[in-house]
């Protein structure tokens, strides 16, 4: 099978303190390969640290005023360990060779003087191999996110199966609960009994009235879990602009926020463009997102939504000036079976109902916090909500990584 290669998509380095080698490598490779060159190690640094994301191979002599060409080696494995690296020396050098070699910092050595026809070939297989250990890596990058995206849509099946059941049994077993709540006033007014008899008939009052409204709490909590884990059965039809969206949520919100002089600003353009949802999912998940804002933050606290766009997905930010978040509650934070200390019916519930509404639109959620700063929402939404979204076809996928794996073992292996 005939590959072919661009050996320009990535620049090679040759470092020498010799100013007529310098030239000559540049003559001699130039058409073939983006070649930079440098006159020392520290130069050549310098250079690795400026343009580390296009250079795939380095090339340096030994010996050279200063630093030596294994310090360079050294310094280039651990600022990009993936770099090609291949020492230039000459007979008197092969001790330092040897110890590279040995230690894990060159590719491979080649001797001085050099010949440009055996250096070509040599430069070549190194760039070949730096390209496809690159695209190897990411294609194993796309391996694990097809797992993962494999692993989130088993658990959000699973939780919305627990969620549906939990929902069916908890409403059965409440509802005698809400039964006898329900009788207990109207049984206590008939049989008029004195308040010492009734023993604080207030105290009961208060307490069904708190019970009936946890059983609702409950239940719509649940709802919102089994709602949001349905996958979708039909195209989204519904078109939504952005900033109406959260104005409208901010509204319905607008009690809550007032009791802790909480302020909303609404800083998303009116000109993004709009989105293709499924309307009241997408609208709870911003009615979801502020009631966990509203219950988190302390008096006096301000959220921000703020937003840009792009040809294929906008992109959100919610963010508010509160305490934030623990780093360790960042891993956790969209899991509903970990409960917050200062609501712990509302946390976790709300957010994972969140993720599941971003998941099924295609789109992406993540939490971030800094000390001192609050914590943030960032959402990545698709504008259709149809379209599937890129690096979706794991046979595509699969197929690239056996043809990377098969050239990956010939370069391995090839003399």
């Amino acid at each position: 099978m005939d590959y072919s290669y661009d050996y320009k998509k990535f620049a090679i380095l040759y470092v020498d303190d010799e100013v007529q080698s310098l030239k000559g490598f540049a003559r001699a490779f130039s058409d073939e390969f983006r070649v930079f060159t440098a006159p020392s190690a520290q130069e050549g640094l310098a250079l690795l640290e400026k343009h580390k994301d296009e250079i795939g191979v380095l090339m340096t002599d030994q010996r050279m005023p200063g630093e030596k060409g294994v310090w360079l080696l050294e310094r280039a494995r651990q600022l990009r360990p993936h770099i090609i690296r291949i020492l230039a020396t000459a007979y008197s050098d092969m001790d330092a060779a040897i110890s590279a070699v040995n230690t894990g910092a060159i590719y491979k050595y080649v001797s001085k003087p050099w010949e440009p026809p055996q250096l070509e070939q040599t430069l070549k297989r190194a760039l070949e191999f730096f390209m496809v250990q690159s695209e190897r890596d990411e294609l194993l990058k796309q391996k694990m996110s097809v797992l993962h995206n494999m692993m989130i849509a088993d658990r959000i099946v699973s939780l919305g199966l627990l969620a549906q059941g939990l929902s069916h049994h908890m409403r059965n077993s409440l509802q005698a609960v809400k039964t006898f709540l329900d009788l207990a006033p109207s049984k206590l007014q008939e049989e008029k009994l004195n308040p010492d008899e009734m023993r604080n008939p207030d105290f009961w009052r208060e307490y069904h009235q708190n019970v009936q409204t946890q059983i609702e709490k409950i239940n719509n909590m649940l709802k919102d879990l089994w709602a949001a884990s349905a996958t979708p059965s039909v195209e989204f039809k519904d078109q939504v602009q952005l900033r109406a969206v959260v104005a409208e949520a901010v509204v319905q919100l607008a009690a809550e926020f007032a009791a802790k002089k909480i302020t909303v600003v609404n800083d998303i353009p009116e000109t993004l463009p709009p989105l293709l949802v499924d309307k009241p999912k997408f609208v709870r998940l911003f009615d979801l997102l502020l009631k966990d804002e509203a219950v988190s933050l302390p008096t006096g606290s301000t959220v921000t939504f703020s937003a840009h766009g792009s040809s294929e997905h906008v992109y959100l930010q919610v963010r508010d000036n509160g305490p934030g978040l623990p780093q360790e509650a960042l891993r956790v934070v969209f899991d509903p079976f970990v409960l917050r200390t200062d609501a712990p019916m509302e946390y976790g519930i709300n957010l994972m109902a969140c993720y599941f509404i971003v998941h099924h639109h295609g789109g992406k959620i993540e939490a971030a916090s800094e000390p001192g700063k609050g914590a943030a929402f960032h959402l990545r939404l698709p504008i259709n909500s149809n379209r599937p979204a890129a690096g979706a076809h794991d046979e595509d996928l699969f197929k690239k990584v056996l043809l990377n794996d098969s050239l990956w073992e010939k370069l391995i292996t090839a003399a």
